[in-house]
């Protein structure tokens, strides 16, 4: 069996967060969760995860979970794979909405969203990636960094493809006629 044929079709959720004040978020690119995307069977999750993503140009693949304060990448769009156990994720800052994610649920982050583990299995295991030519940074939310944050927000390249479902996916028609 192909690694390609983990990928179900899976309706996407799209929630366009706005400025929390500390989070920028992002008020052009909407956040995209797809709920069972991935459908691990017999395959190693993880594997599943980076071999998925790699191949639509997602790379700088991690295996981790989520850090619990609240944080967001001024530099880089990021897709996060849950590919075992459970999360209580908060997305978009204090203000934002908070979700349950399972194993086989996508998560993608535009620049500037924040995200922040709530609560979680103790199984959890989560593969992050980053679009071709994009690398992470840290932010906060910090006053002090939000000037940069925003410059750089501004900056970041849309990706070539979806993480998931590659060119033919819902990201570029989502994230393309909002931009």
């Amino acid at each position: 069996m192909s690694i390609m044929n983990a990928v179900r079709s899976a309706e996407v959720e799209i929630y366009l967060l706005e400025d929390d004040g500390a989070i920028p978020n992002n008020s052009q690119l909407p956040l995209l969760l797809y709920r069972g995307a991935l459908d691990f069977g017999r395959h190693d999750p993880a594997v599943v995860c980076e071999q998925v993503f790699a191949a639509h140009g997602w790379g700088g693949a991690w295996r981790n979970g989520i850090y619990s304060f609240p944080h967001y990448h001024s530099t880089a769009h990021e897709v996060l794979g849950i590919a075992r156990g459970h999360a209580n994720v908060r997305l978009g800052g204090a203000r934002g909405r908070s979700f349950t994610v399972h194993a086989g649920d996508v998560i993608v982050i535009p620049a500037g969203v924040g995200h922040q583990n709530l609560g979680a299995s103790a199984n959890l295991l989560v593969i992050g990636a980053y679009p071709r030519g994009q690398s992470a940074d840290l932010c906060r939310g910090a006053p002090d960094e939000r000037p940069q944050a925003l410059d750089n927000i501004a900056r970041v390249p849309l990706p070539e493809a979806d993480p998931v479902y590659g060119e033919a996916g819902p990201l570029p028609g989502h994230w393309r006629k909002r931009a």
